[in-house]
């Protein structure tokens, strides 16, 4: 007897090594994700296992650990030059930037051991697949996302640094950030998907759907997107099984009230891919519906994004390069936008009727979704944005060496730069920082600056050997204009790269500049002219001599051209 327990125990262990199953499979729940740890050693047990695969390690996050790279290659090459040589396309997929969200890490350990398993790797796309993102909030493990359905332990949000990591993509305040950027680069994506799971409203659909925002994506592209990849994906998806929704973020207290596409600015994944002319994707599962169901419906979205990528890859990378040569020339720049609530489309909802009852907390009136009532109705989706700020690109930026952070993402993101070879007087364009609001209380870590407003002046200004040059006649045009420029959404100026110049470093004692300005006064009549008009038109100023001596300090070529001036000249002509 024990000896034909031993040999049905052995036989278990041998099938189960043999079908490489995932800890949510092993699970009879079906309400279990992996840990760190299981995933690495899963996919290194494929690595040895199957030549069509390559776990690769880049630079490390903020807990120490490097990240991984799971690579899937039809024909067993690895080097991505040599991919894009072969003119095959790069999908790059994106798990576990937020680990209490881990559908994408169970899903995509067993999507990648079918698709070696089956030999089903398709022969025009190569899959590029980041098991696991946030590694730090990984190993902070328990149950914190106290409204979801599973699974019963799972990673935290914030990373080691309490980094929301999909805040992070322009800042890179976190070794992550710099890590993914890098992988990104060097594999140059035609497609990203990132998974997520959403939380808010109760409806019908399993699986809710982003895509790069149509209107701030590069025309090209963006048609290409929304006529060929969306439809097929939105029909593969309902054929199997997992009909899907625009991403529900409803205008009034429930769904039904209207939709509002999501504006994913650069310091989110798909924003930053946007940058780069890559299609961006998010699958969000809806924290409600149990885990399992979760977890297959994002191994069937990941399925068929693979096998409508494989079906078009020709003609994506057609479109990737015209809209590479397009951004390349491009003149005017979108730097933010906002939503035209004049233009909607109409879509059908499947939803479930939004009810009020007394609360048993506070015995005032709550919302609640009645499970009991669904119902399917034609709402309105708001999908057009149009840009609030444009800026015509220069010919080129010169970022002063001093700026090394700036330099540094830069250069990680391929941008083209030439280093000046002796110290040279320019005529540029500078910005003056005007006015900007600052938020109240810190945002992932930074008092993030907008509404920011500039003034330009024409100045001589004396650049320094070693200082950088950066032409606007590249590729990388997107990432070089919504960075530089101070007035965009997420630039680095928005993100306190340059507070430094926000200082005063120079100022007067009143009673020694008093007879200064009194002379200057004196010798400039149109000066005192100015300021006149300038009391006229504010009593305050009038009111106060210490005021009326700093609007002549101000106006005086003693004051310093430095403050609030913008670092970064704008070549206008050669």
């Amino acid at each position: 007897m024990k000896k034909t327990l031993l040999f049905i125990f052995l036989l278990t262990v041998s099938i189960m090594a043999s079908a490489q199953l995932t800890p949510f499979e092993l699970s009879k729940s079906k309400n279990v994700t992996a840990t760190y740890p299981q995933v690495i050693s899963y996919y290194k047990d494929l690595d040895l296992k199957y030549d069509q695969m390559k776990m690769f390690t880049y630079g490390l996050t903020d807990i120490g650990k490097p990240l991984h790279l799971v690579v899937l290659s039809k024909n067993k090459v690895f080097d991505p030059v040599q991919i894009r040589q072969q003119n095959k396309r790069i999908l790059l997929i994106n798990n576990g930037i937020h680990p209490g969200e881990p559908e994408g890490i169970d899903a995509s350990m067993m999507l990648v051991r079918d698709l070696l398993k089956k030999n089903t790797i398709p022969d025009d796309v190569v899959i590029c697949i980041l098991p696991l993102y946030n590694i730090d909030g990984s190993l902070n493990r328990g149950f914190s996302r106290a409204n979801q359905n599973g699974p019963e332990s799972h990673g935290f949000r914030g990373n080691s640094k309490n980094l929301d990591l999909n805040r992070d993509f322009i800042k890179t305040d976190s070794k992550n950030s710099y890590s993914f950027q890098e992988i990104f680069n060097i594999w140059q994506p035609e497609v990203f998907l990132d998974n997520h799971t959403s939380n808010g409203a109760d409806y019908q659909y399993v699986m809710t759907f982003i895509e790069t925002q149509r209107d701030k994506l590069n025309p090209i592209l963006s048609n290409f997107m929304t006529k060929i990849i969306e439809p097929a994906l939105y029909d593969a998806m309902k054929k199997k099984g997992y009909e899907m929704t625009p991403y529900v973020d409803h205008i009034g207290e429930t769904p039904d009230s209207g939709l509002t596409a999501f504006l994913e600015i650069p310091r989110f994944a798909t924003g930053y891919a946007a940058l780069h002319n890559t299609i961006g994707f998010i699958g969000e599962t809806h924290m409600l519906k149990s885990f399992d169901k979760r977890v297959y419906a994002t191994y069937q979205l990941m399925n068929n994004l693979i096998e409508i990528t494989q079906k078009n890859s020709a003609q994506l990378g057609s479109v990737k390069k015209l809209a590479d040569e397009q951004v390349k020339n491009q003149k005017e720049f979108a730097l933010n936008w906002e939503m035209d609530d004049t233009k909607f489309e109409t879509i059908l909802f499947k939803g479930y009727e939004g009810k009020h009852k007394a609360s048993e907390v506070s015995s005032l009136s709550r919302l609640y979704y009645d499970r009991n009532k669904p119902f399917e109705k034609k709402v309105k989706l708001y999908n057009t944005f149009k840009p609030t700020v444009t800026v015509e690109k220069p010919i080129a930026y010169i970022v002063p060496q001093a700026w090394q952070k700036v330099i540094d993402l830069l250069k990680l993101n391929q941008v083209e730069m030439e280093r000046l070879s002796a110290d040279t007087l320019m005529e540029v364009d500078m910005y003056y920082i005007g006015d900007y609001k600052t938020s109240p209380r810190p945002y992932e870590g930074h008092y993030i600056h907008s509404a920011v407003k500039v003034k330009s002046q024409k100045q001589q200004v004396k650049f320094y050997e070693g200082d950088f040059l950066i032409y606007t006649n590249q590729n990388q045009n997107r990432y070089i204009v919504e960075t530089l420029e101070p007035q965009a959404v997420d630039s680095f100026f928005a993100w306190n790269f340059f507070d430094s110049v926000l200082g005063q470093k120079e100022y007067f004692s009143a009673y020694v500049f008093e007879d200064e300005a009194a002379e200057l006064l004196k010798n400039k009549p149109e000066m005192k002219q100015k300021l006149e008009a300038a009391k006229l038109k504010n009593p305050d100023l009038a009111k106060s001599a210490s005021a009326q001596l700093n609007w002549i300090y101000v106006n005086s070529d003693l004051y310093e051209k430095t403050h609030l001036r913008y670092p970064v000249g704008r070549l206008i002509k050669n």
